[in-house]
């Protein structure tokens, strides 16, 4: 799988506070750990969307990162919100991962990230241009 990350990118992360920075580039190898892991997924677009380090593929969802200023105990995974992704995290993990509506997945500053199932809801993403026609994504 080949990662193509445009430079600014990098200038968003470096503006992020030392412990905060940590806790985004860990979703950000999460991310590409997942689409590396993915079959048939030949290429991952690191880029801005908003301002905010994003995920595209050209067989998915994009997939935004960030820590807000308005929410500083929270960093956040954020998904398009017409999609049916975020519904169905919930329907599979239910109170496993804290939503904020049907956009994104919250972590708090102190929580332990569950990766299996982070990796997972992770890979409906990358793919969902092609599942987003199957009952609950296909899960």
């Amino acid at each position: 799988m080949e990662l193509i990350s445009e430079p600014q990118v990098a200038d968003v992360f470096k503006g992020y506070a030392p412990d905060i920075r940590q806790k985004i580039q860990h979703l950000r190898q999460v991310i590409i750990d997942t689409a590396s892991e993915t079959e048939g997924l030949k290429k991952l677009t690191e880029t801005l969307k908003w301002g905010e380090p994003s995920y595209v593929t050209k067989r998915g969802s994009p997939i935004r990162i960030d820590w807000k200023r308005s929410n500083p105990q929270y960093y956040a995974m954020y998904f398009i919100c017409t999609t049916t992704l975020v519904e169905t995290f919930r329907m599979v993990y239910g109170d496993l991962f804290q939503y904020q509506g049907n956009r994104a997945i919250l972590f708090h500053l102190d929580d332990k990230i569950p990766v299996t199932e982070l990796k997972h809801c992770i890979s409906l993403a990358l793919t969902y241009r092609q599942i987003k026609h199957l009952p609950m994504l296909g899960v």
